[in-house]
């Protein structure tokens, strides 16, 4: 039996009683009674919401264990994945997209100065080009 349910059986035993109404602690009764049912149908109306909550937040960690996976996969970034290599907190790291197959590799500052790699994803040759911005430095220097 529900909250509801159980104030109008309580309801029904008050009314078998044939109590006079104009008495006060008659008056009093009914009164708790219809607070009751108001509070009753108040907390109907939370566990509604509530439940709606609750599904929606289902969903959302739903969603974010498929984040979740997909960011940790092997799939995402296989240089984060590699145990031989350590990377430090004062490496500067960069993305480079490869124009021929698209896949984006991430480099270390050493790797970009080499001034080439081959794309893991398809071989072709990705060249770096810093003379300008290296002639630039010597300058200033001079």
């Amino acid at each position: 039996m529900n909250l509801t349910e159980r104030i109008a059986y309580i309801r029904g035993l008050c009314e078998g009683l044939k109590l006079d109404e104009n008495k006060d602690e008659v008056k009093v009764l009914s009164a708790i009674i219809d607070l009751l049912e108001d509070m009753a149908y108040d907390v109907t109306d939370l566990e509604d919401v509530v439940d709606d909550v609750c599904d929606q937040v289902d969903e959302i960690d739903e969603d974010l264990c498929e984040v979740e996976e997909f960011v940790y996969s092997d799939d995402f970034c296989d240089c984060w994945n590699d145990e031989d290599e350590d990377f430090s907190d004062d490496d500067a790291y960069y993305e480079v997209t490869c124009p021929a197959c698209g896949e984006t590799t991430v480099l270390d500052e050493e790797a970009l100065l080499g001034g080439e790699i081959a794309c893991p994803g398809c071989g072709e040759k990705l060249e770096f080009d810093f003379s300008e911005l290296l002639d630039g430095e010597e300058e200033t220097e001079e």
